[in-house]
């Protein structure tokens, strides 16, 4: 007998809802078509377009304003940093006399962080052409050590001669030379093979009658000529052998004090201490920044105020893309109803008009990201804007573009961007549909 088996009930199952990703293509689908015109208008369009614009320009410009500020800090540190050592180890009180130097060079050359040290005098005096009337030039007078083996190169200043060297030999075979900066040998009209003479007032030298400070002439003969592209340098600077800077400046064999190179000189102002506590008193040490603090303490604070000003341009363009979304709510009032009587959810919505403002923001970020990158390496490539430097101490305006300041920027304006859509987003999903599908 064959047993019949009687077919298994079909037991129906639920429908599945719909996957998320599949969701998510409708709301993106659904937010690139809202930022397109409707047939017949070009209005949202338009807006959208102005509301990109507003933050490409806008990003575009602190790109670019944040590279100028940090080309400006870094060329003006690196020209400063070519005649001015990492730290300055000088003495208290009044004559910038140092007296047994040679026992405190050893004690600094000891510091393992100490790449070089060597002694300097500085002084000042008045220069005037052999054979002309009169003296024409004051000049910062700087007593080194003769460029040769064993001498220790604290900066970078040697490097940078364009006619002769620093090893200051004259004709006769002396240490008599002197190396000018290129536009102090302009304006007296010295080259190497002339003649000047440099008059200063010692130190404690006066005259018995009249206790005025007695004057020191000395004669040198032009070796060389240093140009750093530093106006301060080129301007004023004079370059002779240690001992005769001594001699003109009435020190005897002391020196001014002591110029330190370091193995990295971020980290200057460590070993400036370590060396301070090393000396004690009367010895006191001076880094590069410490040395120019006001410089750059202004520098920074300008750039701080323009990285704020022009973060006010992507908030402008952030208002742009807030009443872009509003007037798209209303312009597609009626088809959200639909949608939400559709089952749309709510969140649906809201993603809807977060991912419209979002594209807006992203799309002006790139744009402003690659427009202010190009004009940065335009301009600091072609040096398009020349300046005096006379009064900002480099004669063209340099843009270095900090990776940093990109991604803060960038990430910035893409935020900005993303809250100027909840507003309106949620504007959108509170929109009941029975309302909606009325509104005229």
């Amino acid at each position: 007998m064959t047993t019949v088996t009687a077919p298994r009930p079909r037991v129906r199952t639920p429908a599945v809802p719909a996957p998320a990703r599949s969701l998510a293509r409708l709301e993106l689908a659904i937010a690139w078509r809202y930022l397109r015109s409707r047939r017949g208008s070009s209005l949202l369009s338009l807006i959208s377009m102005i509301a990109m614009g507003g933050v490409m320009v806008g990003v575009s410009a602190l790109i670019l304003i944040m590279g100028v500020m940090n080309g400006l800090q870094r060329d003006l540190r690196d020209k400063i940093l070519v005649g001015s050592p990492d730290i300055r180890v000088l003495t208290f009180g009044e004559g910038l006399k140092m007296d047994g130097w040679r026992d405190a060079l050893a004690k600094v050359k000891a510091n393992r962080n100490v790449v070089a040290v060597a002694p300097v005098v500085l002084t000042q005096g008045l220069i005037r052409k052999r054979g002309s009337a009169g003296f024409d030039a004051g000049a910062q007078i700087a007593g080194i050590e003769p460029e040769g083996p064993g001498v220790p190169d604290v900066t970078s200043i040697r490097q940078h001669a364009i006619m002769g060297n620093f090893r200051f030999i004259t004709g006769d075979g002396e240490k008599r030379g002197a190396v000018l900066g290129k536009r102090l040998a302009e304006s007296l009209n010295v080259w190497p093979g002339d003649s000047i003479t440099i008059v200063t007032s010692a130190q404690g030298a006066t005259n018995p009658l009249t206790g005025e400070p007695t004057p020191i002439f000395e004669n040198f003969q032009v070796t060389g000529v240093v140009e750093t592209g530093m106006f301060e340098y080129d301007n004023a600077y004079l370059f002779v052998a240690l001992p005769h800077a001594q001699r003109m400046a009435g020190l005897g064999d002391a020196v001014t004090g002591l110029e330190v190179r370091t193995r990295d000189r971020w980290h200057a102002s460590e070993v400036a201490r370590e060396l301070f506590d090393t000396l004690k008193f009367p010895y006191r040490t001076v880094d590069w920044q410490e040395q120019n603090s006001s410089l750059f303490q202004a520098l920074k604070l300008e750039k701080l105020g323009m990285g704020v000003i022009l973060l006010l341009i992507v908030l402008v363009a952030a208002f742009n893309i807030v009443s872009t979304l509003t007037m798209v709510v209303t312009d597609k009032t009626r088809e959200i109803g639909i949608l939400k009587a559709m089952g749309l959810p709510a969140r649906s919505v809201r993603r809807i008009f977060f991912l419209q403002g979002l594209v807006i923001g992203l799309v002006g970020t790139v744009g402003g990201m690659l427009l202010g990158l190009g004009a940065s390496i335009a301009l600091g490539h072609y040096k398009f804007i020349k300046l005096d430097p006379a009064v900002y101490f480099i004669d063209h305006l340099p843009v270095s573009t900090e990776p940093l300041d990109v991604l803060i920027t960038v990430g910035a304006s893409v935020l900005v961007a993303a809250l100027a859509t909840l507003y309106p987003a949620n504007q959108a999903a509170k929109l009941y549909p029975l309302e909606a599908i009325r509104h005229e």
